[in-house]
């Protein structure tokens, strides 16, 4: 189970749902590609093992339904989608790619 920073501040909660290793470039690789398959994300994220991979979806789809950022199942083709919460977080990465873009 994640950590917590267990503090009553907007960031705080959502560096709870996406602040792990591995979660931001997991959304980004939805913003980049559209919903995708387990196997896909494997393939594109050289290092990430299976089981962080699986905890790090499960942590972003959410304990309760109004955290959730992806769906919990996925398409009869085997596709994980995002929620309308999930792509809400497209500036989000956008302006972190700016962001990286200019200062790193």
């Amino acid at each position: 189970m994640a950590k917590s920073y267990d503090h009553d501040c907007p960031v705080a909660r959502t560096l709870d749902v996406i602040g792990e290793r591995w979660t931001i470039l997991i959304l980004r690789d939805f913003f980049l590609s559209g919903p995708r398959r387990f196997q896909d994300f494997l393939e594109g994220l050289e290092g990430i093992s299976p089981n962080t991979l699986s905890d790090r979806l499960k942590n972003v789809g959410g304990r309760r339904d109004r955290r959730a950022a992806v769906l919990r199942r996925a398409s009869a083709e085997g596709r994980i989608p995002l929620t309308p919460k999930g792509n809400e977080l497209g500036p989000v990465l956008l302006a972190l790619r700016k962001w990286g873009d200019k200062h790193t």
